[in-house]
């Protein structure tokens, strides 16, 4: 016989509201963050790889998001919202491929996972692809007869120690260290050398190089003559020549302090002389002897310019139409640029693209002086007087631009510091 226990009316609520806070407990328990794994990596090459992860547990809740984070330190998160990416929900196995990479760089790489709890993340893999340096051939400057002097700057070792580095040259296009060469120490940076005994009335290019231990970067090609292929001003300095069509050129620009009969030209620093002055006169951009000097020579104003003696002998400050004869061999204005400027952004800005420099005229940009003294526009423009006025107070001259192909004619006021090239008379 069963007896029935009997429970009062207090102990009936007691109980029952017991019965519902345990069972509340049970729908309110709150879920943990994912589990996750992070997938070894795979596929990797110079900017690219593959990873991804194992989800093996939701943690009581959903997956909402799951993928991979990525930085250059350690511990990437999903707030790198540029270094994630995004594969699906749900549990199990995922791939990531992550493009867009620096080559070179290591990176640091986890699996992520979330739900309503918060994110999960895999174990911490990191991923370097290392290659070749990265080189560009330095300016030449032309330091007698039968020396030069060149050099390169290695922007990127490759993730290997740079183990040599120098200069190689030929008579021939595209040297390697199969020619002539001489080396300059180790590691990244920049750094020059002198190349002496060379052969006179020769033409030559020149490379720089960079080898680790996957093998050897070469620079952009340049190229300089000696012997009867330069010609020196009255400074000493020496230029290169060009032969562009039925022109002759210097293949720099001009540079000298002095006339070709000796005389100082006057050189002007500040800028109330400059805007006064009405006589010859140079400078440098910024004033600045020591760096910009021998890349992008001197700013010349109009009365240096129309003196009759500014170029060395035999040569002569091109004129507007001898300028146009010039964009008529290359094709053209519209063309003329690209054929005449120097390639890549070492000193024109991004992207300068199309500048091919077949003419090896290396035309910079050197910016310019206003008739305030005020400098400007330096890796922008490149500016070169003509001696054609078009009044007493406004010149012709050309112009070229980091952002097209062109080489235009305009004209500006003679006040102005251009830069000059010279002609073969």
């Amino acid at each position: 016989m069963i007896k029935l226990l009997k429970i009062g009316p207090v102990s009936i609520i007691t109980i029952t509201l017991l019965l519902l806070n345990a069972i509340g407990c049970k729908v309110e328990q709150a879920a943990d963050i994912p589990i996750v794994t992070t997938v070894t990596i795979t596929n990797v090459t110079a900017v690219a790889l593959t990873s991804g992860g194992v989800v093996t547990s939701d943690g009581g809740s959903k997956i909402t998001g799951r993928g991979v984070c990525w930085s250059t330190s350690k511990n990437p998160t999903i707030f790198y919202m540029d270094s994630i990416t995004s594969n699906g929900t749900g549990t199990g196995v995922f791939s990531s491929a992550i493009k867009g990479l620096k080559p070179a760089t290591k990176y640091y790489i986890r699996a992520y996972a979330s739900n309503s709890a918060g994110t999960g993340y895999g174990n911490e893999l990191n991923s370097m692809y290392s290659v070749i340096p990265t080189v560009t051939t330095s300016l030449i400057t032309v330091v007698s007869d039968s020396i030069i002097v060149s050099g390169g700057n290695i922007t990127n070792d490759g993730g290997l120690t740079v183990t040599s580095r120098g200069v190689c040259w030929s008579n021939s296009k595209n040297p390697t260290l199969a020619n002539s060469f001489i080396s300059s120490g180790v590691g990244s940076g920049n750094f020059n050398v002198t190349i002496a005994n060379l052969s006179p009335d020769a033409l030559y290019y020149i490379r720089a190089y960079a080898s680790n231990s996957l093998g050897t970067a070469y620079g952009n090609e340049r190229f300089f003559t000696i012997g009867k292929l330069v010609v020196k001003d009255k400074d000493g300095n020496y230029y290169h020549i060009l032969y562009i069509g039925s022109q002759v050129w210097l293949g720099e620009n001009l540079k000298t302090t002095r006339f070709r009969d000796s005389t100082l030209i006057p050189m002007v620093d500040s800028n109330s002389s400059w805007n006064t002055q009405i006589t010859p006169g140079y400078c440098w951009y910024d004033n600045d002897q020591v760096v910009k000097r021998n890349t992008y020579g001197g700013l010349y104003n109009w009365q240096a310019v129309t003196s009759g003696k500014l170029c060395p002998t035999g040569w002569h400050v091109p004129s507007d139409t001898e300028w146009t004869t010039l964009a008529d061999n290359m094709g053209g204005e519209s063309q003329a640029g690209n054929k005449l400027k120097e390639s890549g952004t070492d000193h024109w800005r991004i992207p300068n693209s199309g500048a091919n420099n077949e003419t090896m005229f290396t035309a910079l940009p050197g910016g310019y002086r206003t008739e305030t003294g005020v400098f400007d526009n330096l890796g922008n423009y490149g500016n070169w007087w003509s001696t054609t006025s078009v009044n007493s107070t406004v010149a012709n001259y050309r112009y070229m631009y980091y952002g097209n192909g062109t080489m235009t004619k305009s004209f500006v006021n003679q006040k102005y510091g251009l830069s000059v090239r010279c002609l073969k008379n």
